[in-house]
């Protein structure tokens, strides 16, 4: 079912994709020549290890076989910013190696552990995007971004995975860009607050405010619209008064 699914919604984005990816595909080899496609490791479902799509963003190395030169071109910031150079990955859920929601793909050196319980982060296949994602981007860390891939796992459903999509159509329509997923400087969290009683509890806020204390707090599951509000407005806010000192 999941599987049909998938396939569904790449048919149907495949309408927008195909001259798009073609018309990214001449940009890039008309600014910067060279190859238009990268191909990175990455693992996927059980722990499979399978190649990475994605347009190429960076200069091209000036001697053929020697190391990639650095630097990311302007088309190439651009692709990154708006997630557009994720776009050839659709082939990777054609091929059953990736799914249109889930965990992203990790480099084999890079993959986090697998949850204490039940459930691991490789017990469903990577997606293009995921709740990690649309929860904070490249804002959290690598621990609170598996730590949202496992709740995702433990938690996922048809619903969930409308919410995510439908979140991220709104990212990628923002000008700030789509749900990209690149590493973070933000300080490493603690793993045990990805518990299940975590993403219940009414205590529970957003990625962005854990970012900001620096501890992984689990969204509440979806369908809570007052768990998933963020913090509280104080009440002098409310009433249009000021908060700043009174004179």
């Amino acid at each position: 079912m999941r599987r049909a699914a998938d396939l569904a919604v790449t048919a149907l984005a495949g309408i927008t994709a195909i001259p798009l990816g073609l018309l990214i595909a001449l940009l890039i080899r008309c600014t910067s020549g060279g190859p238009v496609l990268v191909r990175r490791p990455g693992t996927g479902r059980h722990g499979r290890p399978f190649e990475v799509l994605a347009f190429r963003t960076t200069r091209e190395a000036r001697v053929p076989g020697g190391p990639a030169a650095s630097g990311t071109t302007r088309l190439g910031a651009l692709l990154r910013r708006t997630g557009l150079e994720q776009l050839p990955q659709l082939w990777n859920v054609v091929r059953g190696e990736m799914g249109v929601i889930g965990p992203r793909p990790d480099p084999p050196g890079q993959a986090p552990g697998r949850s204490p319980g039940p459930y691991g982060r490789y017990d469903v296949r990577p997606g293009l995007t995921g709740w990690a994602q649309v929860s904070g981007r490249a804002a959290v860390s690598r621990s609170q971004r598996a730590a949202l891939d496992l709740w995702y796992v433990e938690h996922r459903s048809l619903r969930l995975d409308l919410r995510i999509l439908a979140r991220t159509v709104k990212l990628l329509l923002r000008p700030g860009g789509g749900p990209a997923a690149g590493p973070s400087t933000q300080p490493a969290a603690t793993p045990s607050a990805a518990t299940p009683s975590a993403a219940t509890s009414p205590a529970a806020t957003s990625p962005a405010t854990a970012t900001a204390t620096g501890s992984v707090t689990v969204p509440p599951p979806p369908g809570s619209s007052r768990q998933a509000a963020g913090p509280r407005v104080p009440r002098a806010d409310r009433s249009g008064e000021s908060a700043g000192p009174r004179c």
